[in-house]
């Protein structure tokens, strides 16, 4: 479904979208019209299921990078979109910047020790859903750090739906399942019920205390 130009969607519809299983996206970068999305079979992140592997946990606990949360969202929009292919045109990124500022949306940063901004992951918040929209890395295992603390805040802050939208190879090797329609919109609207704060003043995160709930959770504990 396209939208038209007299009918441009603004952060108030897009809101409603999200609330009701669908998502925005557009053909390229240059494309001047978006399309409503609402895939047959959805990617979700299980949040006690997500996969650290040794080597994952090996690049989380060198001290050659830092992490940030919603320091800088519109450069992790910006390396989202900087890629040869991108949905993330004008118009996208736009009416993110809005929901950012108003409370909606959150990144999770990755930086070197140069203060070089070089991974990171964006989406948008309602109720206890997050709804993961794009990452990207510069370095190697960037973006699957950004991952690792996005997932451990989600726990902690009382998040129960990570949806990924569509489920890649990459996300899969993590821990990403894909359910039916009928399953995530039933998941969706518990979660709307319920509230989470994505960055609630406070909460401290530690690599340490990230690992040691990662593996409690795979356990079962």
């Amino acid at each position: 479904m396209k939208d038209q130009d007299d009918e441009r969607i603004t952060p108030e519809l897009l809101l409603q979208a999200y609330m009701s299983g669908i998502f925005p996206m557009a053909e390229s970068r240059d494309d001047t019209e978006l399309f409503w999305v609402d895939p047959r079979r959805r990617g979700i992140f299980p949040l006690d299921q997500f996969h650290i592997s040794r080597s994952l946990a090996r690049a989380l606990r060198r001290p050659d990078h830092r992490v940030s949360v919603n320091t800088d969202f519109a450069g992790v929009l910006e390396g989202c979109a900087d890629r040869a292919e991108t949905w993330i045109n004008d118009e996208i990124a736009d009416l993110y910047l809005d929901l950012h500022r108003r409370g909606y949306a959150g990144s999770v940063e990755v930086w070197d020790m140069d203060d070089t901004l070089v991974g990171g992951v964006y989406g948008v918040t309602l109720g206890r859903a997050f709804f993961g929209e794009s990452m990207f890395s510069r370095r190697t295992n960037a973006s699957k750090i950004a991952l690792a603390w996005l997932v451990d805040r989600l726990n902690l802050t009382g998040f129960t739906v990570f949806d990924t939208q569509f489920l890649t190879t990459h996300l899969a090797s993590l821990g990403a399942i894909e359910v039916s329609r009928a399953r995530y919109h039933a998941m969706l609207a518990e979660a709307l019920q319920g509230a989470a704060e994505f960055d609630p003043p406070g909460l401290v995160q530690t690599v340490e205390g990230l690992l040691a709930r990662n593996a409690g959770l795979s356990h079962g504990g």
